[in-house]
């Protein structure tokens, strides 16, 4: 594999600088989980300053109203803060939104694309089924590849075949694990995306443009042909990645905004009963050696801030796909995936 660059990780949490418990945080974890997680670090965070604060909530209360003003706050945030939200989801939407001629188009190139797809795996079509779509083209990525490795089998050029044997076979090996991980998974789960954007492709593509470059002169028309299959085949999962990637994310915005919109009224129905109804002085008691009225107020400002813990949840995990997948091709922008030094005269 020399001149090849250092071979990065086959799964996109293992080639993150980013520690795995962080990396689970930002994608894996279900985001009505994460979002419990911030209500609860929130609440307790707001306990705790309300039981080692040296001027105690009540004695504030009578001075001034202090809860008054926060949930008045909170009311107008909410009411603000959730339909901006909403609204810039629906201008990201609107795109789904045209004339029957744009409508046409977008279906011309869909069918097309999946005519090209259906070449590639040498199928008469190609599966509708998102996980089943991707399927396919990595086990036609895979079969290429062998074929790569065969038409090379015969080349005197036994630096050439040891490269592509060392190609292949990781090829063939993730490709069976990202096989593996799509049986089961659903479109709108996180299971699919992530299964595509653990296939690094951008690095293969560049190994084989590597290796073709290096040892053109011992390339056959056979093996030309074998190599353009193979990068043909990585390209097509490119494309399908990208949009099954935008699919994505507008499905995440779609959820986005009927799970604010969920949270939202019962947010709202907190903080306008806490500016109605709440009486400090018919709280009495302490649990745990912390004033009762802090436990309320601390719980009534969690639930009246979720809807903003749930946008930080999702716009969490769609923030950190676009930024590990900015780039489409050969591009390799991760520092701990950058190639060896190359001599690329």
């Amino acid at each position: 594999m020399s001149g090849d660059g250092t071979q990065p990780s086959d799964t996109m949490a293992e080639r993150s600088e980013s520690l795995t418990l962080k990396h689970a945080l930002l994608l894996n974890a279900n985001r009505w989980l994460v979002t419990a997680g911030l209500m609860l670090f929130v609440f307790v965070g707001l306990v705790i300053f309300g039981g080692v604060s040296p001027v105690s909530l009540r004695a504030l209360m009578g001075i001034k109203d202090p809860t008054g003003t926060l949930f008045q706050a909170l009311t107008t945030a909410l009411i603000t803060g959730v339909t901006l939200v909403v609204t810039i989801n629906s201008l990201v939407l609107s795109q789904e939104l045209g004339a029957v001629e744009d409508q046409r188009e977008r279906l011309d190139g869909a069918l097309e694309f999946r005519t090209d797809v259906e070449s590639s795996i040498d199928a008469p079509i190609s599966p509708p089924e998102p996980a089943s779509f991707v399927q396919a083209i990595i086990a036609a990525s895979e079969e290429r590849a062998v074929d790569f490795r065969e038409a090379v089998s015969e080349s005197q050029d036994d630096e050439l075949r040891e490269r592509v044997d060392d190609f292949v076979d990781n090829v063939t090996t993730h490709a069976d694990s990202i096989r593996d991980d799509l049986e089961t998974a659903q479109f709108g789960t996180y299971e699919v995306v992530k299964a595509a954007l653990d296939y690094n492709y951008s690095w293969k593509i560049f190994r084989a443009r590597r290796i073709k470059n290096s040892h053109a002169d011992s390339f056959t028309d056979e093996a030309n042909e074998a190599y353009d299959d193979l990068l043909e085949s990585l390209k097509l999962f490119g494309l399908a990645r990208e949009h099954f990637k935008t699919l994505y994310f507008q499905w995440e915005l779609i959820n986005l905004s009927r799970a604010m919109m969920y949270v939202a009224v019962p947010a709202l129905v907190v903080t306008m009963g806490m500016l109605l109804f709440f009486d400090a002085d018919a709280v009495v008691g302490t649990y745990f050696g912390v004033d009762a009225l802090v436990w309320i107020v601390a719980a009534a400002a969690t639930v009246a801030v979720t809807p903003f813990l749930l946008l930080i949840a999702f716009i969490l995990r769609i923030a950190t796909m676009a930024k590990r997948t900015l780039a489409i091709g050969p591009f390799i922008l991760r520092d701990s995936s950058r190639g060896e030094e190359i001599d690329w005269e």
